[in-house]
């Protein structure tokens, strides 16, 4: 018995077997079988409801995402940072974690508007249009959402020596505090 004879009994189609002679090459495999087209599963039922992103949301994600960016200093127009540096100095509230950004969400899609305060040495349109990228990026991602427009202000530029704002990070509770103790054992020290 030759191979292809040997192929085609064990496929059920040699002439010894009593089996019709196929045309086509042994050889090849069969085509996979198509995956069959199901139905969502019933627990994946459509909910009734509505779900709404607050302007405040949209904000916060735009803010971080400029943030990311090399060569931005900081958020906000000369007034927002001047209450800002008042409000530090004399220790009410927290910095707001959008300062500088307004957002308008509308069903599934949301217009941002950024001022920045670039970096001295830094070239201005080159860190607005890499601001525009990432905040329209990370919102899309992030949101979920349609970004329509992301419209940046470059405000100012940041003297040198000037410190570059922190991220916000949100405020540690006070069960979350740590001891001088447990930091120093933290950090490697101990009183020994």
């Amino acid at each position: 018995m030759t191979d292809l004879e040997d192929t085609r009994a064990a496929n059920g189609g040699g002439t010894e077997s009593g089996g019709t002679e196929v045309a086509s090459a042994p050889f090849f495999p069969a085509a996979p079988p198509e995956a069959p087209v199901t139905a969502p599963p019933q627990s994946a039922a459509v909910v009734k409801g509505r779900i709404k992103i607050e302007d405040e949301v949209a904000e916060k994600v735009a803010a971080l995402a400029a943030l990311e960016v090399d060569g931005v200093a900081d958020l906000g127009g000369d007034a927002e940072r001047a209450l800002e540096s008042v409000r530090e100095r004399i220790g009410v509230g927290q910095r707001r974690g959008n300062q500088g950004v307004r957002a308008k969400v509308t069903d599934r899609e949301v217009a941002i508007d950024v001022t920045v305060v670039v970096e001295y040495g830094r070239v201005a349109m080159e860190v607005a249009t890499a601001v525009k990228a990432n905040v329209a990026r990370q919102a899309n991602h992030m949101l979920g959402m349609r970004v329509t427009e992301v419209n940046v202000t470059v405000d100012d530029v940041s003297l040198p020596g000037e410190r570059r704002r922190p991220s916000p990070a949100p405020a540690p509770a006070a069960e979350d505090a740590e001891s001088p103790e447990s930091a120093a054992i933290a950090a490697g020290q101990t009183g020994g």
